[in-house]
């Protein structure tokens, strides 16, 4: 072989969300199975999440919420667009519905996120290797333009654009969960030109809306990647992205981000996925198909090649 086909980036999401999903993604860090974390600010055990960070010298990103738990920022203090009436964000699909009929100020979207970056620093000690979205709302039309800018101003130059080539030909989702999908893939595809115009960077390509809980397996994670390779020129190393959600089952009433753990965090699905990522049968099926597993600062002498990320892109289009 004469070299890598893929150059694999293992994001561990929701890290700060409670203490038993922290141990489990550091434990996934350790076993070199995971090669960066996102940071929920806001989430329950974000300060002891940092501690972990810094003391493991684990590659940590941004995990930018909207959606889930308490604001940080100054709708923490009062009435604003993004809260319920009891003080928390609007949730995974509230928040969706708010945006799409105009009730969300994006002048407010924009103090959080500045917010949790200012966050972010506070805990870290310094800038977050990425801002990706929890839940994926950094690429909701309007909420995709103010994400960049603010990206921008702050220095920040990866992202996370999840567009998972063939998803909405998943069998083994729900309807419900495939329909989702394919609305992140729509939205994603819509935020490259705000993101390509600020100067965003990401992988050329992005695996996890098929793979996520009870759904991963060392054969869909390497089958999605394949996918993924279709139509890529021999010779050329494609730079991915593998979103996780590895961790231990939360225990209420520890964890969350204000309201207590959510029935995800609290499954068995958590823990799958910890199980399947340390399991040595897929680093030896990523091995034999080219992969190779890398942090994000690996990558950042490589912008997604213009050629490959317009052809993947047309290629991913519904």
């Amino acid at each position: 072989m004469a070299g890598p086909r893929v150059r694999l980036v293992v994001t561990a999401d929701d890290f700060g969300y409670c203490p038993r999903r922290d141990e489990g993604i550091v434990e996934a860090f350790l076993a070199g199975a995971v090669t960066s974390v996102s940071l929920l600010v806001n989430g329950a055990a974000a300060e002891s999440a940092a501690d972990l960070a810094r003391r493991h010298k684990i590659p940590t990103g941004l995990h930018a919420n909207l959606s889930e738990g308490r604001p940080v920022g100054p709708a923490r203090l009062g009435d604003s667009s993004l809260l319920s009436p009891e003080g928390f964000f609007l949730g995974k699909m509230g928040f969706r519905e708010a945006v799409a009929t105009g009730g969300v100020a994006l002048p407010q979207v924009r103090e959080e996120l500045e917010a949790q970056l200012i966050r972010f620093r506070e805990l870290l000690g310094g800038d977050p290797t990425h801002v990706d979205g929890h839940q994926h709302v950094h690429v909701l039309p309007g909420v995709c333009q103010v994400f960049a800018e603010v990206l921008q101003a702050n220095g920040v130059r990866f992202t996370r654009l999840p567009v998972e080539r063939g998803v909405g030909d998943r069998a083994w989702l729900e309807a419900p969960a495939r329909a989702f999908a394919c609305s992140v893939e729509r939205d994603a595809l819509a935020a490259v030109a705000p993101f390509s115009r600020y100067g965003l960077w990401w992988t050329d390509a992005f695996v996890g809306l098929s793979t996520c809980g009870r759904h991963m397996s060392v054969h869909r994670v390497s089958g999605a990647l394949a996918r993924a390779l279709e139509g890529i020129p021999t010779g050329h190393t494609l730079t991915a992205e593998l979103m996780a959600h590895p961790g231990y089952p939360s225990v209420p009433p520890a964890g969350g981000c204000g309201k207590g753990p959510d029935a995800f965090s609290c499954s068995w699905e958590r823990l799958h996925e910890l199980r399947v990522l340390t399991a040595p049968t897929l680093r030896a099926q990523l091995a034999q198909d080219g992969v190779q597993l890398c942090a994000l600062h690996d990558l950042d002498s490589k912008r997604p090649g213009e050629a490959t990320l317009k052809t993947f892109l047309e290629r991913s289009r519904p």
